[in-house]
């Protein structure tokens, strides 16, 4: 297996077919397709390799200073059970050592597996219309 940072040139068609092809996932399609491709570009973005065949990913935002945020690691289906998850995040600890890493998961049971702590919630905050009165 081989990690690596993501280039776009090398990855992007593969990496998109892979999202494409996951259930739930609806960043590869419109009209979410090419705001999605700008997000790769500038986020921290790993793409791990068996032979040729792009078979997982995660991408991660950073503050700059203190904190990293994993917002998307995918592995295909054929596989799981590898540790390709666990060797996509070891990759912020490696390239990142002295920032705190957090999750926004939808699936506590995977990084519950992997050991890691559960702190907090998350929350989305929906666009709304707000009335001032004068």
């Amino acid at each position: 297996m081989t990690i690596r940072p993501y280039n776009k040139a090398l990855d992007e068609t593969s990496l998109m077919a892979m999202i494409k092809a996951e259930e739930g996932w609806d960043y590869a399609d419109e009209p979410h397709t090419e705001r999605y491709k700008q997000a790769l570009d500038t986020s921290i973005t790993y793409v791990a390799y068996m032979d040729n065949d792009l078979c997982g990913y995660s991408r991660s935002l950073s503050d700059g200073y203190l904190y990293l945020f994993v917002c998307d690691l995918l592995v295909m289906p054929a596989f799981r059970g590898r540790d390709i998850g666990r060797g996509l995040m070891e990759c912020l600890y490696q390239d990142y050592p002295d920032f705190t890493a957090y999750v926004m998961s939808g699936v506590d049971e995977y990084y519950e597996k992997l050991e890691y702590k559960k702190e907090g919630s998350i929350f989305e905050v929906k666009k709304r219309t707000i009335n001032h009165k004068k």
